[in-house]
């Protein structure tokens, strides 16, 4: 989401032609990999759990939130061939549990009503590239894997898409040198062919 936004403000500087350079915020782009994310809000599967959390009663079901029941939901979108570690688990949920950070979830989920409205703004970069991009896709992810990248296919000109084999939401987690692979390979691509 942030990415979108930046390359969307990237995209109305160029337009604009307010700057000549690739740069929003002092910040030059080169190029933007995307792994796993609800890119598009059409394809976007969201699970039951944040169906919930987005709805009138999410903050009170988040109080109720254990993490038996955030460990059940992180694990169905990892890959069967990949699912995650105890040690993942029990970090994650620390991280996201400590200093009230379950109480922030009911906001932090609204990112499922932003891209709706942003849908335009956020995706019109991606067709009209304003910089090189890859989409690393874990295709095994229910949330936005196959499907996703599929459309991704068929939104972005000539798109650049690594589908990866058993690998889900957290491909970087799941199959972490795959993902530098498919990485380290576009951006290879771009030093000897980079895009106007």
């Amino acid at each position: 989401t942030v990415a979108q936004e930046l390359l969307a403000r990237l995209n109305a500087a160029r337009l604009n032609a307010a700057r000549i350079h690739q740069s929003v915020s002092g910040v030059e782009w080169q190029s933007c990999v995307f792994l796993n994310g609800g890119i598009f809000p059409e394809t976007h599967r969201p699970l039951l759990i944040q169906k919930v959390l987005i709805s009138p009663i999410g903050g009170l079901v988040v109080k109720l939130m254990k993490q038996r029941t955030f460990e059940k939901s992180m694990t169905r979108v990892f890959s069967k061939a990949h699912p995650p570690s105890q040690e993942f688990l029990d970090e994650t949920w620390r991280l996201t549990a400590e200093d009230g950070g379950l109480a922030m979830i009911p906001r932090l989920i609204r990112y499922m009503a932003e891209r709706v409205k942003n849908r335009e703004r956020w995706v019109t970069p991606l067709v009209d590239q304003v910089v090189p991009m890859r989409l690393i896709d874990g295709v095994e992810d229910p949330i936005s894997g196959q499907h996703m990248a599929d459309r991704f296919a068929e939104v972005v000109p000539d798109a650049d898409i690594a589908y990866l084999q058993n690998s889900g939401h957290y491909p970087h987690v799941e199959t972490p040198r795959e993902v530098l692979k498919a990485f380290l390979e576009f951006h290879e691509g771009l030093v000897r062919s980079p895009l106007d």
